[in-house]
């Protein structure tokens, strides 16, 4: 293998629940139900999708723009207080990194990336970091993961991808990258996009050089 990419929110960080919870507040706040598919349809989105997602799918008054910075500020008030680290997330990391070249590709932006990075001491131990923000569009879309591989110079079938939600999965597995699976509980993948996985992992405890070096 050549490298590793993970993704951040719902692999590295615990954050799923808290985007769900700010969006779903600013719903109720409007007076607009929030429908059934929504929170596992925007996870991976892009900031442009998933604002617009709102606005048209979920009634949220207001532009898509305006949103998007509502619930980025929530977010990032939410990290300068605690950033919740996925047990086992900053080892995990360090472990990789003392063998391979490690990108990040992740639906937050950039803003958000750089804050968590920077408070959890993760920023030095990644090569390349790619937004959603910063391609064409996002998960499922293969285009983050691409991005990400060719900034790294490295062959996508010998890169491993480091995924939890459906649209991530399938995303890793569209560009053509060995996928591992470290589900969320509270957001479990579909089976079918589990099923893309090489591996599932129960934790990221079990995300080890030997594992790694296996799927190669």
């Amino acid at each position: 293998m050549q490298a590793v990419i993970f993704d951040l929110d719902g692999v590295l960080i615990d954050s799923e629940g808290r985007w769900d919870e700010i969006r779903r507040r600013l719903a109720q706040q409007a007076g607009r139900p929030w429908p059934a598919e929504a929170t596992r349809a925007m996870q991976g989105m892009s900031t442009s999708e998933w604002s617009g997602y709102l606005v048209s799918r979920v009634g949220l008054p207001g532009t898509a723009e305006r949103v998007a910075e509502q619930v980025i500020a929530a977010m990032a008030e939410l990290y300068a207080r605690d950033v919740p680290l996925i047990p086992g997330a900053v080892e995990a990391v360090q472990r990789l990194a003392a063998r391979w070249p490690l990108g990040l590709a992740s639906s937050s932006p950039r803003t958000l990336i750089d804050a968590v990075l920077a408070a959890s001491g993760l920023d030095g131990q990644f090569q390349v970091t790619v937004s959603t923000e910063e391609v064409a569009a996002g998960k499922p879309s293969p285009v983050v993961y691409s991005r990400v591989v060719g900034l790294l110079g490295v062959d996508p079938a010998q890169t491993v991808a480091v995924e939890d939600s459906s649209n991530g999965l399938r995303s890793a597995s569209g560009a053509g990258l060995v996928v591992v699976a470290v589900p969320h509980d509270a957001f479990p993948p579909a089976d079918d996009a589990l099923a893309l996985a090489a591996v599932t992992l129960g934790s990221l405890d079990d995300l080890t050089s030997e594992l790694v070096d296996s799927l190669g």
